[in-house]
Order: structure tokens, then C-alpha cells, then sequence
């Protein structure tokens, strides 16, 4: 198999190199037809994304792969006007079956930077469909690729590497899914418009929550916000009110001081009948003082106690890492023994042919024969004889060849091909020898055959 797979990602290059390599999405269909055009290679595939930025690409026939990465590496470099050495000191590069089995750990998410995260499935499958579009997806590559997501499938399938949370805003909505038992009736208060808050409110979002508030020191900017989710936006001097009927508290602002005290969670609490409340505080420092965790009704989590449960569930993920290898060495090495025995199939369509032009060849010979007179029984046996001795001779001659040569590996090989026992009895490998040969039996062969 001719595949190599090269690029930089987060584990080789800075951030400010990965910027300056990353294709924009209008630029991949032009891209990819300038690197098949400009390197010689037959197919390719860009995967470009924040944190890696990798070309997959089938090498000609006769072509040197590791050279071949090396003028891909260079065109990458000379199309986002870089210098081909800073380049190639943070580039890396895989051949063969290591580049299957990187391209398999990249859709499984397990050379993510946040291990087993499940975007990156959705970008590859986006990245193929783009090089399909361009043209520059062939027959190797079409074969290849829906491998690859079915392996990758299996892995989220069969292993927990993608089921526990490893940010802290998914950490946040998980945990709020252990406290309530139903989140689409629960109204939730974020406080803060930051990314953090941003990422917590599109879980929530996706875990069934519809009632969202956005209080924050700037109305415009929670304003912007809530705009994305259909959330309702209100200042910082609103939260007391608020309260009143928020399920879910979550805050993450930049101030320095307590936004949320004991008193105001006090008085929430007589208002709603002491109707429990969720309150977590990824801020730091804190947005809600220590001492509301104190009250009944109130479960207080801050951003260490969101962080135990995020380096346990990366301890998970890391776990499960190891059953996932497995699963990918196996679907790699059944892969390549698929496109090994795609190998011989030209071979066995060669071989075949020719036995048929030979049985048809005898068969036009027997039916002239039967034709002008003969026996067919005689036709028969003399058609039958005649393909045997035919078929065989090219193995033969080459066996025998082999033996003069001493090259008995050739012959246990050939033994094999044949569907010959280990141990054939050496009188009938005698007869079958002379019988390819085409030479009559001694008449003490004859009365020895006999016997038998």
C-alpha cells in the first residue's frame, strides 16, 4: 500500500506555526489539485483544523515514499510561503501501515489534544468529501478512507474513550445531569459572557435545557450572547430576581471580588420553598462566596472540584486508550491483508484465462475429432489427458528447476500453492512426475502400480 500521511499537529509545532500552515476552507479543492499536480502523487487528502494540519496522500508505483513526503512537505511550505526548513524541523511523516494506523488514531480522536474528542470524526469525513469533490480521491483512497471510519466507529462503539467529560463546561452540565433527573425542566442562570459560559450554555443546549438567563456586567455583550441560544440577557444587578426561579447557577467572570453571597441565596431559598439549588463555580477568584455552600438546599461545586473530575475521567479515557489500540491493530492488520491479497489478483485472472484458452483449445480438438468418426470415450481420455499435462507443465518445469538449484523454500512454497498434503507418498510423486513427462511406465512400475 502505497499511503503516507504527513504534517505538523500540537504535538510538533506551536501554535504560531499551525496558523500560518492551516488551509482556509475555500483554499483545500485548489490546494489539493496544486499538490497532485506539483508532486506527482496519484490522490490526496488535506485535513486542516486548529491543531493539526495533515495531507494523505497514494504514492505512485516505484515511487520512494519517504521522498516523496519530503517533496509534499517542501510544496506545503512553498504554498503558505514558509521556509521549507522551519518546516521540516517540526513536520512528521508515516508510511505504509504506521500511516493507516496514524490516520485511524486521528478519527478516533486519540492523538487529539483533548483525548478521544469526537469532533475531529465529523472534520475528516468533511475533509474526504472536499477531496472527493476535487477530483483527487481515486480508487485506493475510496477503498481506504470508509475503512477508516468504520474502524474509528468501532472504537467509540466498543470502548468509553469518548463518554466521560474532559472540559470543565461539559463537566458542569454532566454533573447537573447526576443532580436532576430530568434538565429540560430546570431553568439555568449563567453569569458571565465569556467563551467558558458560551461553551457551558451550548451543552446545556444539547442536554435538553430551553430556559436559559445571561446575566453580566455589560448588556451588550450577554446580550450577544444569549442571542446564539435564545436565552434571555439581564445585568449583574438583576441576579437576586433571577434566583428566584433559577434550578442551575453557573458563573465564570473575571471579577475580583464575590458576585453572589450568602444573604441573597438565603432569601432565593425562602422564595422558592427551599426548592434546591445547583450552583457551580468554575470562576477564579471565586464568583460565589464559600459560606452559601453552608446552606441547606444548596450543592456548591467550585472549578477543583470540576477539575477531580475531569483528570479522573481523562484517567478513564486513558484506560480505555489502551483497548482502543487494539481494536485499531486489528482493523489495520486486516486491512492490509486485503490489499496483500489484492496483489495476486491479477495473477489469478492471468492464470485463469490461460487454462481457459487451453480447455478451450483441447475442447475444439475433441469436438473435430468426435466430428470425423473417433470414439468419444477415446476423445474423452485423450481430451482429458491433454489439458492435465498442459496445465501442469509450466509448475513442473519450474519445480524441477527449483530442486537443481536447491531451492527447497520454492518447493515448500509451491507445495502450498498446490494443495499438496505434507507428505505425499514418493511413488506417486514418481508417477505424477512421469505422467507429466509424458512417459510410459516400465513394466515393473506397472505390475508395483498394480499392486497398490
Amino acid at each position: 500500500m502505497n499511503l503516507i500521511a504527513l504534517g505538523i499537529s500540537h504535538h510538533s509545532a506551536a501554535v504560531e506555526v499551525r496558523e500560518r500552515v492551516a488551509f482556509a476552507p475555500e483554499q483545500v479543492g485548489e490546494a489539493l489539485s496544486d499538490a497532485c499536480h506539483s508532486t506527482g502523487v496519484e490522490e490526496a487528502v488535506i485535513l486542516s483544523t486548529c491543531n493539526r494540519t495533515e495531507l494523505y496522500a497514494i504514492v505512485p508505483d516505484g515511487c520512494e515514499p519517504g521522498s516523496k513526503a519530503g517533496e509534499l512537505i517542501d510544496w506545503m511550505a512553498s504554498y503558505h510561503h514558509l521556509s521549507a526548513r522551519e518546516l521540516r524541523e517540526c513536520a512528521y511523516h508515516h508510511e505504509g501501515a504506521q500511516a493507516l494506523r496514524h490516520l485511524v488514531q486521528v478519527a478516533s480522536g486519540l492523538d487529539s489534544m483533548v483525548l478521544g474528542e469526537p469532533q475531529i470524526f465529523g472534520q475528516l469525513k468533511s475533509a474526504y468529501v472536499v477531496a472527493t469533490e476535487a477530483g483527487t480521491v481515486g480508487s485506493e483512497l475510496i477503498r481506504l478512507f470508509p475503512r477508516v471510519f468504520a474502524i474509528a466507529k468501532r472504537v467509540r462503539t466498543d470502548t468509553a474513550i469518548g463518554e466521560n467529560p474532559v472540559s470543565v463546561a461539559y463537566a458542569a452540565v454532566d454533573l447537573a445531569g447526576h443532580i436532576f433527573t430530568d434538565l429540560s425542566r430546570c431553568n439555568a442562570l449563567l453569569v458571565g459572557a465569556g467563551e467558558t459560559v458560551e461553551l457551558v450554555a451550548r451543552h446545556l443546549i444539547g442536554a435538553g435545557v430551553s430556559q436559559i438567563v445571561i446575566a453580566n456586567r455589560t448588556l451588550g455583550r450577554a446580550r450577544e450572547l444569549a442571542q446564539k441560544f435564545g436565552a434571555e440577557a439581564v445585568m449583574l444587578a438583576e441576579i437576586p430576581a433571577q434566583l428566584e426561579d433559577a434550578d442551575i447557577v453557573i458563573t465564570s467572570t473575571a471579577s475580583q471580588l464575590p458576585i453572589l453571597g450568602k444573604g441573597a441565596v438565603e432569601q432565593a431559598l425562602k422564595v422558592r420553598k427551599h426548592r434546591p439549588f445547583l450552583m457551580i463555580d468554575i470562576a477564579v477568584p471565586r464568583d460565589i462566596e464559600a459560606q452559601v455552600g453552608e446552606l441547606q438546599d444548596v450543592y456548591l461545586y467550585t472549578v477543583d472540584d470540576l477539575r477531580e473530575i475531569v483528570d479522573q475521567n481523562l484517567r478513564n479515557r486513558s484506560s480505555e486508550a489502551s483497548k482502543a489500540d487494539l481494536i485499531i491493530d486489528e482493523g489495520v492488520r486486516l486491512y492490509m491483508e486485503e490489499v496483500r491479497s489484492l496483489a495476486a489478483v491479477d495473477t489469478v485472472r492471468e492464470y485463469r484465462a490461460m487454462a481457459e484458452r487451453l480447455r478451450d483449445r483441447e475442447m475444439q480438438r475433441g469436438q473435430r475429432a468426435i466430428a470425423r468418426g473417433d470414439d468419444p470415450a477415446q476423445v474423452l481420455a485423450q481430451l482429458s489427458h491433454a489439458i492435465t499435462n498442459k496445465l501442469i507443465h509450466a509448475p513442473t518445469t519450474g519445480l524441477k528447476q527449483a530442486s537443481v538449484e536447491g531451492r527447497q523454500d520454492l518447493i515448500r512454497s509451491a507445495r502450498k500453492l498446490l494443495g499438496l498434503e505434507e507428505h505425499t507418498p514418493r511413488l506417486a510423486q514418481d508417477d505424477a512426475e512421469r505422467a507429466d513427462l509424458e512417459l510410459p511406465l516400465s513394466p515393473l512400475d506397472t505390475t508395483r502400480h498394480t499392486l497398490q
